[in-house]
């Protein structure tokens, strides 16, 4: 998944925020925190249209690009619910005990992340020894460890430099740097502002297909007092997935402000960087407690990505970090 404009975060720390939660109580509320990333749109437009007041829920949803700060909130039970990828969901701190457990999928990333590199990069094996800026766990990170697997090497064969990703074009311009691991629209803008570099992207999301995914946890004691909010709240979203294939023009309109982006911004984005997961993708994902879905795969196969690039601490179990009840029977 990419993670856009990290730099507005703060002037947009409330997206959207339907009744403060003083006024709402906790089974009829749901407090959500999530990068700045339109992935995660559906849950604004949803609101916006109006579906989890039908449902009778709110919404008080803000966006924290720190995964730190994300993990603490979750811990002091300030919040309900995350949305991040499978990748950043394992990262560091999690272990078995970390509150948070897959409910859903909301979009898959087809270009949003990868790699680029300036004409002094070739090959993936021109890439030993050179520095390579990338911020921790970020999805761009798996890309580039599956491409240098390709030749034989690891991160360790190259010079990691940690980097925040809204860097990506300062860092880019550096000449000692000849790769940089980021997301859109930092990569883009890397490559088209600094034509002197010759720079290109290398690899990208859309050549890992299935592996970038974005869910939605929930906090299992909430979860379990109040499951059918969680119907509710996912049936919201994937009703918005649905209103976006159907009215997109209409979609990118409500969902642009959220992110303080232009209409066209965001339809580039979503055209080019990601595809949402409608009800159907999401249960073909999640799949049944009888009948596990194709996210369990993924999720192993992330995971042994994310201990070996040392973003993860702790083999987790997709059995006890996916919850398949929720989804079924929603329509």
């Amino acid at each position: 998944m990419g993670m856009i404009l990290r730099s507005l975060t703060l002037a947009l720390t409330v997206s959207a925020v339907a009744l403060p939660l003083s006024m709402a109580k906790a089974d009829e509320n749901i407090r959500i925190l999530s990068p700045t990333w339109p992935g995660f749109a559906p849950v604004l437009v949803a609101d916006d249209l109006g579906y989890f007041k039908e449902e009778g829920i709110t919404i008080d949803m803000k966006f924290e690009d720190d995964r730190s700060n994300v993990m603490a909130a979750y811990a002091r039970g300030d919040i309900e619910v995350d949305m991040r990828t499978v990748g950043e969901h394992q990262g560091r701190p999690r272990d078995a005990d970390t509150p948070g457990i897959i409910i859903g999928t909301i979009d898959e990333s087809l270009g949003g992340d990868g790699v680029i590199v300036d004409d002094t990069i070739k090959t993936v094996a021109d890439m030993k020894g050179k520095t390579v800026a990338v911020e921790p766990n970020i999805p761009a990170r798996l890309l580039l460890q599956l491409e240098l697997k390709k030749a034989g090497l690891t991160l360790k064969d190259v010079d990691i430099r940690d980097i925040a990703t809204a860097d990506t074009v300062a860092i880019f311009s550096d000449s000692s740097v000849p790769v940089v691991a980021s997301y859109e629209p930092f990569m883009s803008q890397a490559v088209k502002n600094l034509p002197d570099r010759k720079g290109r992207i290398f690899v990208s999301s859309k050549d890992y297909p299935g592996i970038i995914i974005d869910v939605i946890t929930a906090r299992e004691d909430d979860l379990k007092a109040n499951p059918e909010k969680y119907k509710k709240f996912l049936r919201g979203i994937y009703r918005a997935v649905d209103y976006y294939k159907s009215n997109p023009a209409d979609f990118i309109k409500l969902a642009a402000p959220h992110y303080n982006l232009s209409e066209a911004e965001v339809k580039e984005i979503l055209d080019t960087s990601l595809v949402y997961t409608d009800y159907k993708t999401a249960t073909d994902y999640i799949g049944t407690a009888e009948a596990p879905g194709k996210l369990y795969g993924i999720f192993d196969t992330v995971m042994e990505l994310n201990l070996e690039n040392g973003a993860a601490e702790t083999k987790l179990d997709p059995k006890t970090e996916i919850d398949p009840s929720v989804l079924p029977g929603l329509f």
